[in-house]
C-alpha cells in the first residue's frame, strides 16, 4: 500500500476508536532528506533550532508545521528574528540553501526571511516542483543569482518577499503569470533591465516594491492596470520617461449625447476617480523621469504620500491637486517645475509635509497655504520666488514648526514674527538670502529649536548669549557671514550639561570671531561630531578638554591664529576622518599619539610652527607632502629624512 494512503488509513483509525495513543512518527522520506539536506547546508545557526532536528517525526521540529492527514510539511518558519521573553532579537544562519528544499512538494510557506548569512541561489526548479507555495520570505539574506524563470509557475503564491538580497539580472517576465499575487517585495538588490510590461496582469497586488536597484526604461502603462495597488515604489532606479498616462485614467467618452445637443472631442468626467483609486503611497524619488505631472492627477483620490523629488519633470503644478484630500506628504524637490503654486493647494487639509525645494517656482505665495492647519514642515527653498519678507500668515499656522525658506531673495532682518508663532519652531533654515543686521536674542527664546541655519548671509553681531538657552540644539550653522566677538555661547550650551550635549554640528567658518577656542570640549558631556572654525581670527591656546570630544569625526580649526604645542589628548580622538589645522601657528612637535588616529582620511597640518620627526607608522605616512609642507623644522616620511 502506497505510504502516504497508509498514514491516511492509520489517522482514520484512530479518529473512528478515539485512540489517541497511536501515532505516526515517521515523516515522508522526501520531506525528511530535504530538511536534513537544508540542515547540513548550514553551518552555524546561533538561534539552535536546528539541533533539535533529530528523529523522523519532523512534524514537531521547530519551525515546521505539518499537514495534518498527510503529515506532510506544509510550513518552514525559521525567520531571522526571533520572540523570547517578550522581546525580539535576531538570530542567524550561516550556510547554502539548499536545492534539495524542492523536494517538499507540499509546502505553502517557506520563512527565511532576516537570517543574513544564508547564502546560494534561489533554487533553480522551484517553479516546477513547489505548486502549493503561497508565501515565499527570503529577504535579508546574502542570495545571489537571478530569480528563475519558472517562478511563474508558483500560481498559488500570494506574497513573494526578496528584498535586502544581492539578487541580479533582470525581473522575468513569468512573474506576471502570478496572478493571485498580493505584494511583490523585490527592493534593495541588484536587478538590471526593464519593468516587465506582465506586472499589469497582477490584478490583486496591492503592495510593488522595486526601489534601490539599478532598473531601467519607462515604468510600463499596464501598471495602470493595478486597481487594487496601494503602494508602489520605483524610486532609487535609473528609470526614465514620462509619468505613465494611466496612473491617472479616466472614463473617457467620443462621443456623447445631452438632450438633443451633439457634441464632438473628448470629455473627462472630473469626478470620476482614476483607475487606481486605491493608491495610497507613491514613491518614484531619485529616477530620471520627464514631463509633467498629468493634470488630472489629483483624480488619485486616496493618495496619502507622493514622492517625486529629484527627478526631471517640468511645467506646472496641476490646480487639480487640491482634490488630494487625503494626501499628507507631497514631495517634488529637485525639479523643474515653474510657474505659481496653485491655490487649490489650500484644499489639501491634512497635509503635514511639503516640500518643493530647488525647482523654479515662481512668487507671490498664494495664501491659501495658510489654511494648511495640519502643516508641520514647509519647504520653500531655492525657487524662484523672490519673496524678499516673510508672509505675516506664517506666524499663524497652528502645526507649522519646521520653516525652510533657503534661498527665497529675503532681505532685511530676521523678523521678528518668528518668535510669535502659534507653534514652537523646531527647525528653520533662512541661509542663502540677504539678511543684515543682528541675530536677534529672542532666537534664544525658541526653546524647542532643533536645527538653525543662518549661513550665507551679512548678518554682523554677536552670538546673543541667550543661545545658552537652546538646550535641545543639535545642528548650528552660522558660517559665512559677518559675526565677530566670542564663540562661548555656543559652547555654554555644553557646559550646562541639562540636556546632555546635545550639539552634534556646528560650522561658524568664514566669520570674524577672535575669542572663545578655550571652551571647545568643556563641560559634562561632549557629543559634537562636526565641528568647523575655519577661516576666522581664533586666537589662544587648545584646551586639553579637546581631547573629551571623543565623537568628532570631522575637526576644522585651519586659516586662524591659533597657537602653542597640539594636545596630546587629541589621540583619544579616534572617531576622527578629518582634521584640519593648516594656517595657524602651532609649534612642537606632532603627538605621537596621532598614529592611534586610524580613520583618519583627511589630514592637514601645512603652514604651521611644527617641528621634529613626524611619527612612523600609518595614518600619517600615508598622506602626501603637502599635508606637511610649511613647516621649516617638520621632518621624516613622506618629508625629507631628519638630519642626524
Amino acid at each position: 500500500m502506497d505510504y502516504q494512503l497508509l498514514k491516511f488509513v492509520a489517522m482514520l483509525i484512530m479518529t473512528a476508536f478515539g485512540d489517541t495513543s497511536l501515532t505516526i512518527e515517521a515523516c515522508s522520506p522526501n520531506d525528511i532528506k530535504a530538511l536534513m539536506s537544508f540542515k547540513n547546508g548550514i553551518q552555524i545557526d546561533t538561534s539552535g533550532r536546528l539541533k533539535k532536528w533529530v528523529g523522523l517525526n519532523c512534524c514537531k521540529w521547530e519551525g515546521i508545521v505539518c499537514k495534518n492527514l498527510t503529515i506532510r510539511v506544509k510550513e518552514i518558519n525559521l525567520p531571522g528574528f526571533i520572540s523570547k521573553d517578550g522581546d525580539l532579537f535576531q538570530t542567524q544562519m550561516t550556510g547554502l540553501i539548499s536545492p534539495s528544499i524542492v523536494l517538499l512538494t507540499s509546502l505553502e510557506v517557506i520563512d527565511l526571511g532576516g537570517l543574513v548569512g544564508l547564502s546560494g541561489i534561489i533554487p533553480l526548479t522551484i517553479g516546477l516542483h513547489l505548486t502549493n507555495l503561497q508565501k515565499l520570505y527570503l529577504y535579508g539574506n546574502n542570495l545571489t543569482g537571478s530569480i528563475p524563470e519558472n517562478i511563474g509557475d508558483l500560481q498559488n503564491l500570494q506574497e513573494l518577499a526578496l528584498q535586502e538580497n544581492k539578487l541580479s539580472g533582470s525581473i522575468p517576465l513569468s512573474i506576471g503569470r502570478l496572478k493571485n499575487l498580493k505584494r511583490l517585495l523585490l527592493y534593495s538588490n541588484q536587478f538590471s533591465g526593464i519593468i516587465p510590461y506582465s506586472l499589469g496582469n497582477l490584478r490583486n497586488l496591492v503592495e510593488l516594491d522595486f526601489h534601490d536597484n539599478a532598473l531601467t526604461g519607462n515604468i510600463p502603462d499596464e501598471i495602470g492596470k493595478l486597481q487594487a495597488l496601494e503602494n508602489l515604489d520605483l524610486s532609487n532606479n535609473l528609470l526614465s520617461g514620462n509619468l505613465p498616462s494611466s496612473l491617472t485614467n479616466l472614463t473617457v467618452i467620443s462621443v456623447m449625447y445631452l438632450d438633443t445637443n451633439y457634441l464632438e472631442g473628448t470629455i473627462l468626467f472630473p469626478s470620476r476617480p482614476g483607475e487606481m483609486s486605491s493608491l495610497a503611497f507613491l514613491r518614484l524619488h531619485n529616477n530620471h523621469l520627464d514631463g509633467k505631472i498629468p493634470s488630472n492627477f489629483g483624480y488619485l483620490v486616496s493618495l496619502q504620500r507622493v514622492s517625486l523629488s529629484n527627478n526631471k519633470l517640468e511645467g506646472t503644478l496641476p490646480s487639480s491637486i487640491g482634490n488630494l484630500i487625503s494626501l499628507t506628504e507631497f514631495y517634488i524637490s529637485e525639479n523643474f517645475f515653474s510657474g505659481l503654486i496653485p491655490k487649490s493647494i489650500g484644499q489639501i487639509s491634512q497635509l503635514i509635509m511639503l516640500n518643493i525645494s530647488r525647482n523654479f517656482i515662481e512668487g507671490p505665495l498664494p495664501q491659501e497655504i495658510s489654511s494648511l492647519q495640519n502643516l508641520q514642515t514647509l519647504d520653500l527653498s531655492f525657487n524662484h520666488l523672490n519673496l524678499s519678507y516673510i508672509p505675516k500668515w506664517i506666524a499663524n499656522m497652528s502645526s507649522l514648526s519646521r520653516i525652510y525658506f533657503a534661498g527665497c531673495g529675503i532681505h532685511g532682518q530676521i523678523p521678528d514674527l518668528l518668535q510669535t508663532t502659534i507653534s514652537p519652531i523646531q527647525e528653520l533654515d533662512l541661509s542663502m538670502n540677504l539678511f543684515n543686521g543682528i541675530i536677534p536674542s529672542w532666537i534664544g527664546n525658541l526653546n524647542q529649536l532643533y536645527m538653525l541655519n543662518l549661513s550665507k548671509n551679512y548678518i554682523h553681531s554677536h552670538i546673543p548669549h541667550s543661545f545658552r538657552n537652546l538646550h535641545d540644539l543639535a545642528i548650528l550653522d552660522l558660517h559665512s557671514n559677518k559675526l565677530t566677538g566670542s564663540i562661548s555661547p555656543i559652547f555654554d550650551i555644553e557646559q550646562q550639561g541639562i540636556f546632555g550635549g546635545s550639539l552634534r554640528f556646528v560650522d561658524l567658518s568664514d566669520n570674524k570671531f577672535s575669542s572663545g577656542i578655550e571652551k571647545i570640549g568643556v563641560g559634562e558631556q561632549c557629543d559634537i561630531q562636526f565641528l568647523n572654525l575655519s577661516h576666522n581670527i581664533l586666537k589662544g591656546v587648545l584646551p586639553n578638554a579637546v581631547g573629551r570630544m571623543s565623537s568628532i569625526y570631522s575637526l576644522d580649526l585651519s586659516f586662524n591664529e591659533l597657537g602653542a604645542n597640539l594636545p596630546k589628548v587629541m589621540e583619544n580622538l579616534t572617531s576622527l576622518e578629518t582634521l584640519k589645522l593648516q594656517e595657524n601657528d602651532f609649534t612642537g612637535k606632532i603627538p605621537i599619539g596621532f598614529l592611534k588616529l586610524m580613520k583618519l582620511k583627511e589630514l592637514n597640518l601645512s603652514y604651521n610652527l611644527l617641528e621634529g620627526e613626524i611619527p612612523k607608522g600609518k595614518p600619517l605616512i600615508d598622506f602626501p607632502k603637502s599635508c606637511y609642507s610649511g613647516n621649516k623644522g617638520l621632518c621624516g616620511k613622506p618629508l625629507s629624512p631628519c638630519k642626524l
